[in-house]
């Protein structure tokens, strides 16, 4: 991976249950030279679940980046206007998110800084974790997966048997899907068997 001097957007939305795989990949992005920008959705600032509180998990961000996180829509529109970011990753990205995006709403810091990496015509990386992705929500999933500068982490159904319509990105393919799509490429192989049990 060339990632050394990189300025990565990190956008965190409300899979919970998946924050703690997704904290390993923030710091394999600081141990590669990237400079990484923390941006977070409004349930992950709010929410407190089973799985860790919200300062909790707002204090493991801030202590691996380093940097001040973005939390509101007015802190992440001038990602648009400044160009900041190299590329922006989205992980995990929900079902909500994911079909927000599809249909250009706007209501997230999370998702306006997509519509800012959108406009500048950079390279926007999504890592679905969605309980309806063979659902309703795939309709959504296929116009995104059919525009310009979005690539995706490649993933699979995590529990087909208990959970036949679940799509979750293998996570620690982050970085590399991050690499790959700095150079115009969508990481291969984008749909994977993942390791699930009955």
């Amino acid at each position: 991976m060339n990632l050394q001097g990189k300025t990565v957007g990190y956008a965190i939305t409300g899979s919970h249950c998946t924050l703690a795989e997704i904290m390993p990949q923030i710091q394999r992005f600081m141990d590669a030279g990237a400079k990484v920008v923390p941006i977070v959705s409004n349930s992950v600032q709010v929410t407190d679940t089973r799985f860790g509180t919200s300062a909790s998990w707002l204090e493991q961000l801030k202590n691996i980046t380093g940097s001040e996180i973005i939390s509101s829509i007015v802190d992440a529109e001038p990602l648009g206007p400044s160009k900041l970011l190299d590329v922006l990753v989205i992980a995990p990205c929900t079902g909500n998110t994911t079909s927000k995006l599809a249909n250009a709403i706007t209501d997230s810091p999370v998702l306006m800084a997509a519509k800012a990496q959108m406009r500048n015509l950079r390279p926007l990386v999504l890592a679905i974790s969605t309980n309806d992705g063979l659902g309703l929500n795939a309709a959504n999933i296929a116009k995104l997966l059919v525009t310009k500068n979005i690539y995706f982490v490649p993933f699979g159904q995590d529990n087909p048997v208990q959970k036949p319509n679940s799509l979750v990105a293998n996570m620690e393919l982050i970085p590399e899907a991050c690499d790959a799509a700095l150079d115009g490429r969508q990481l291969q192989p984008m749909l994977i068997q993942r390791m699930f049990s009955a």
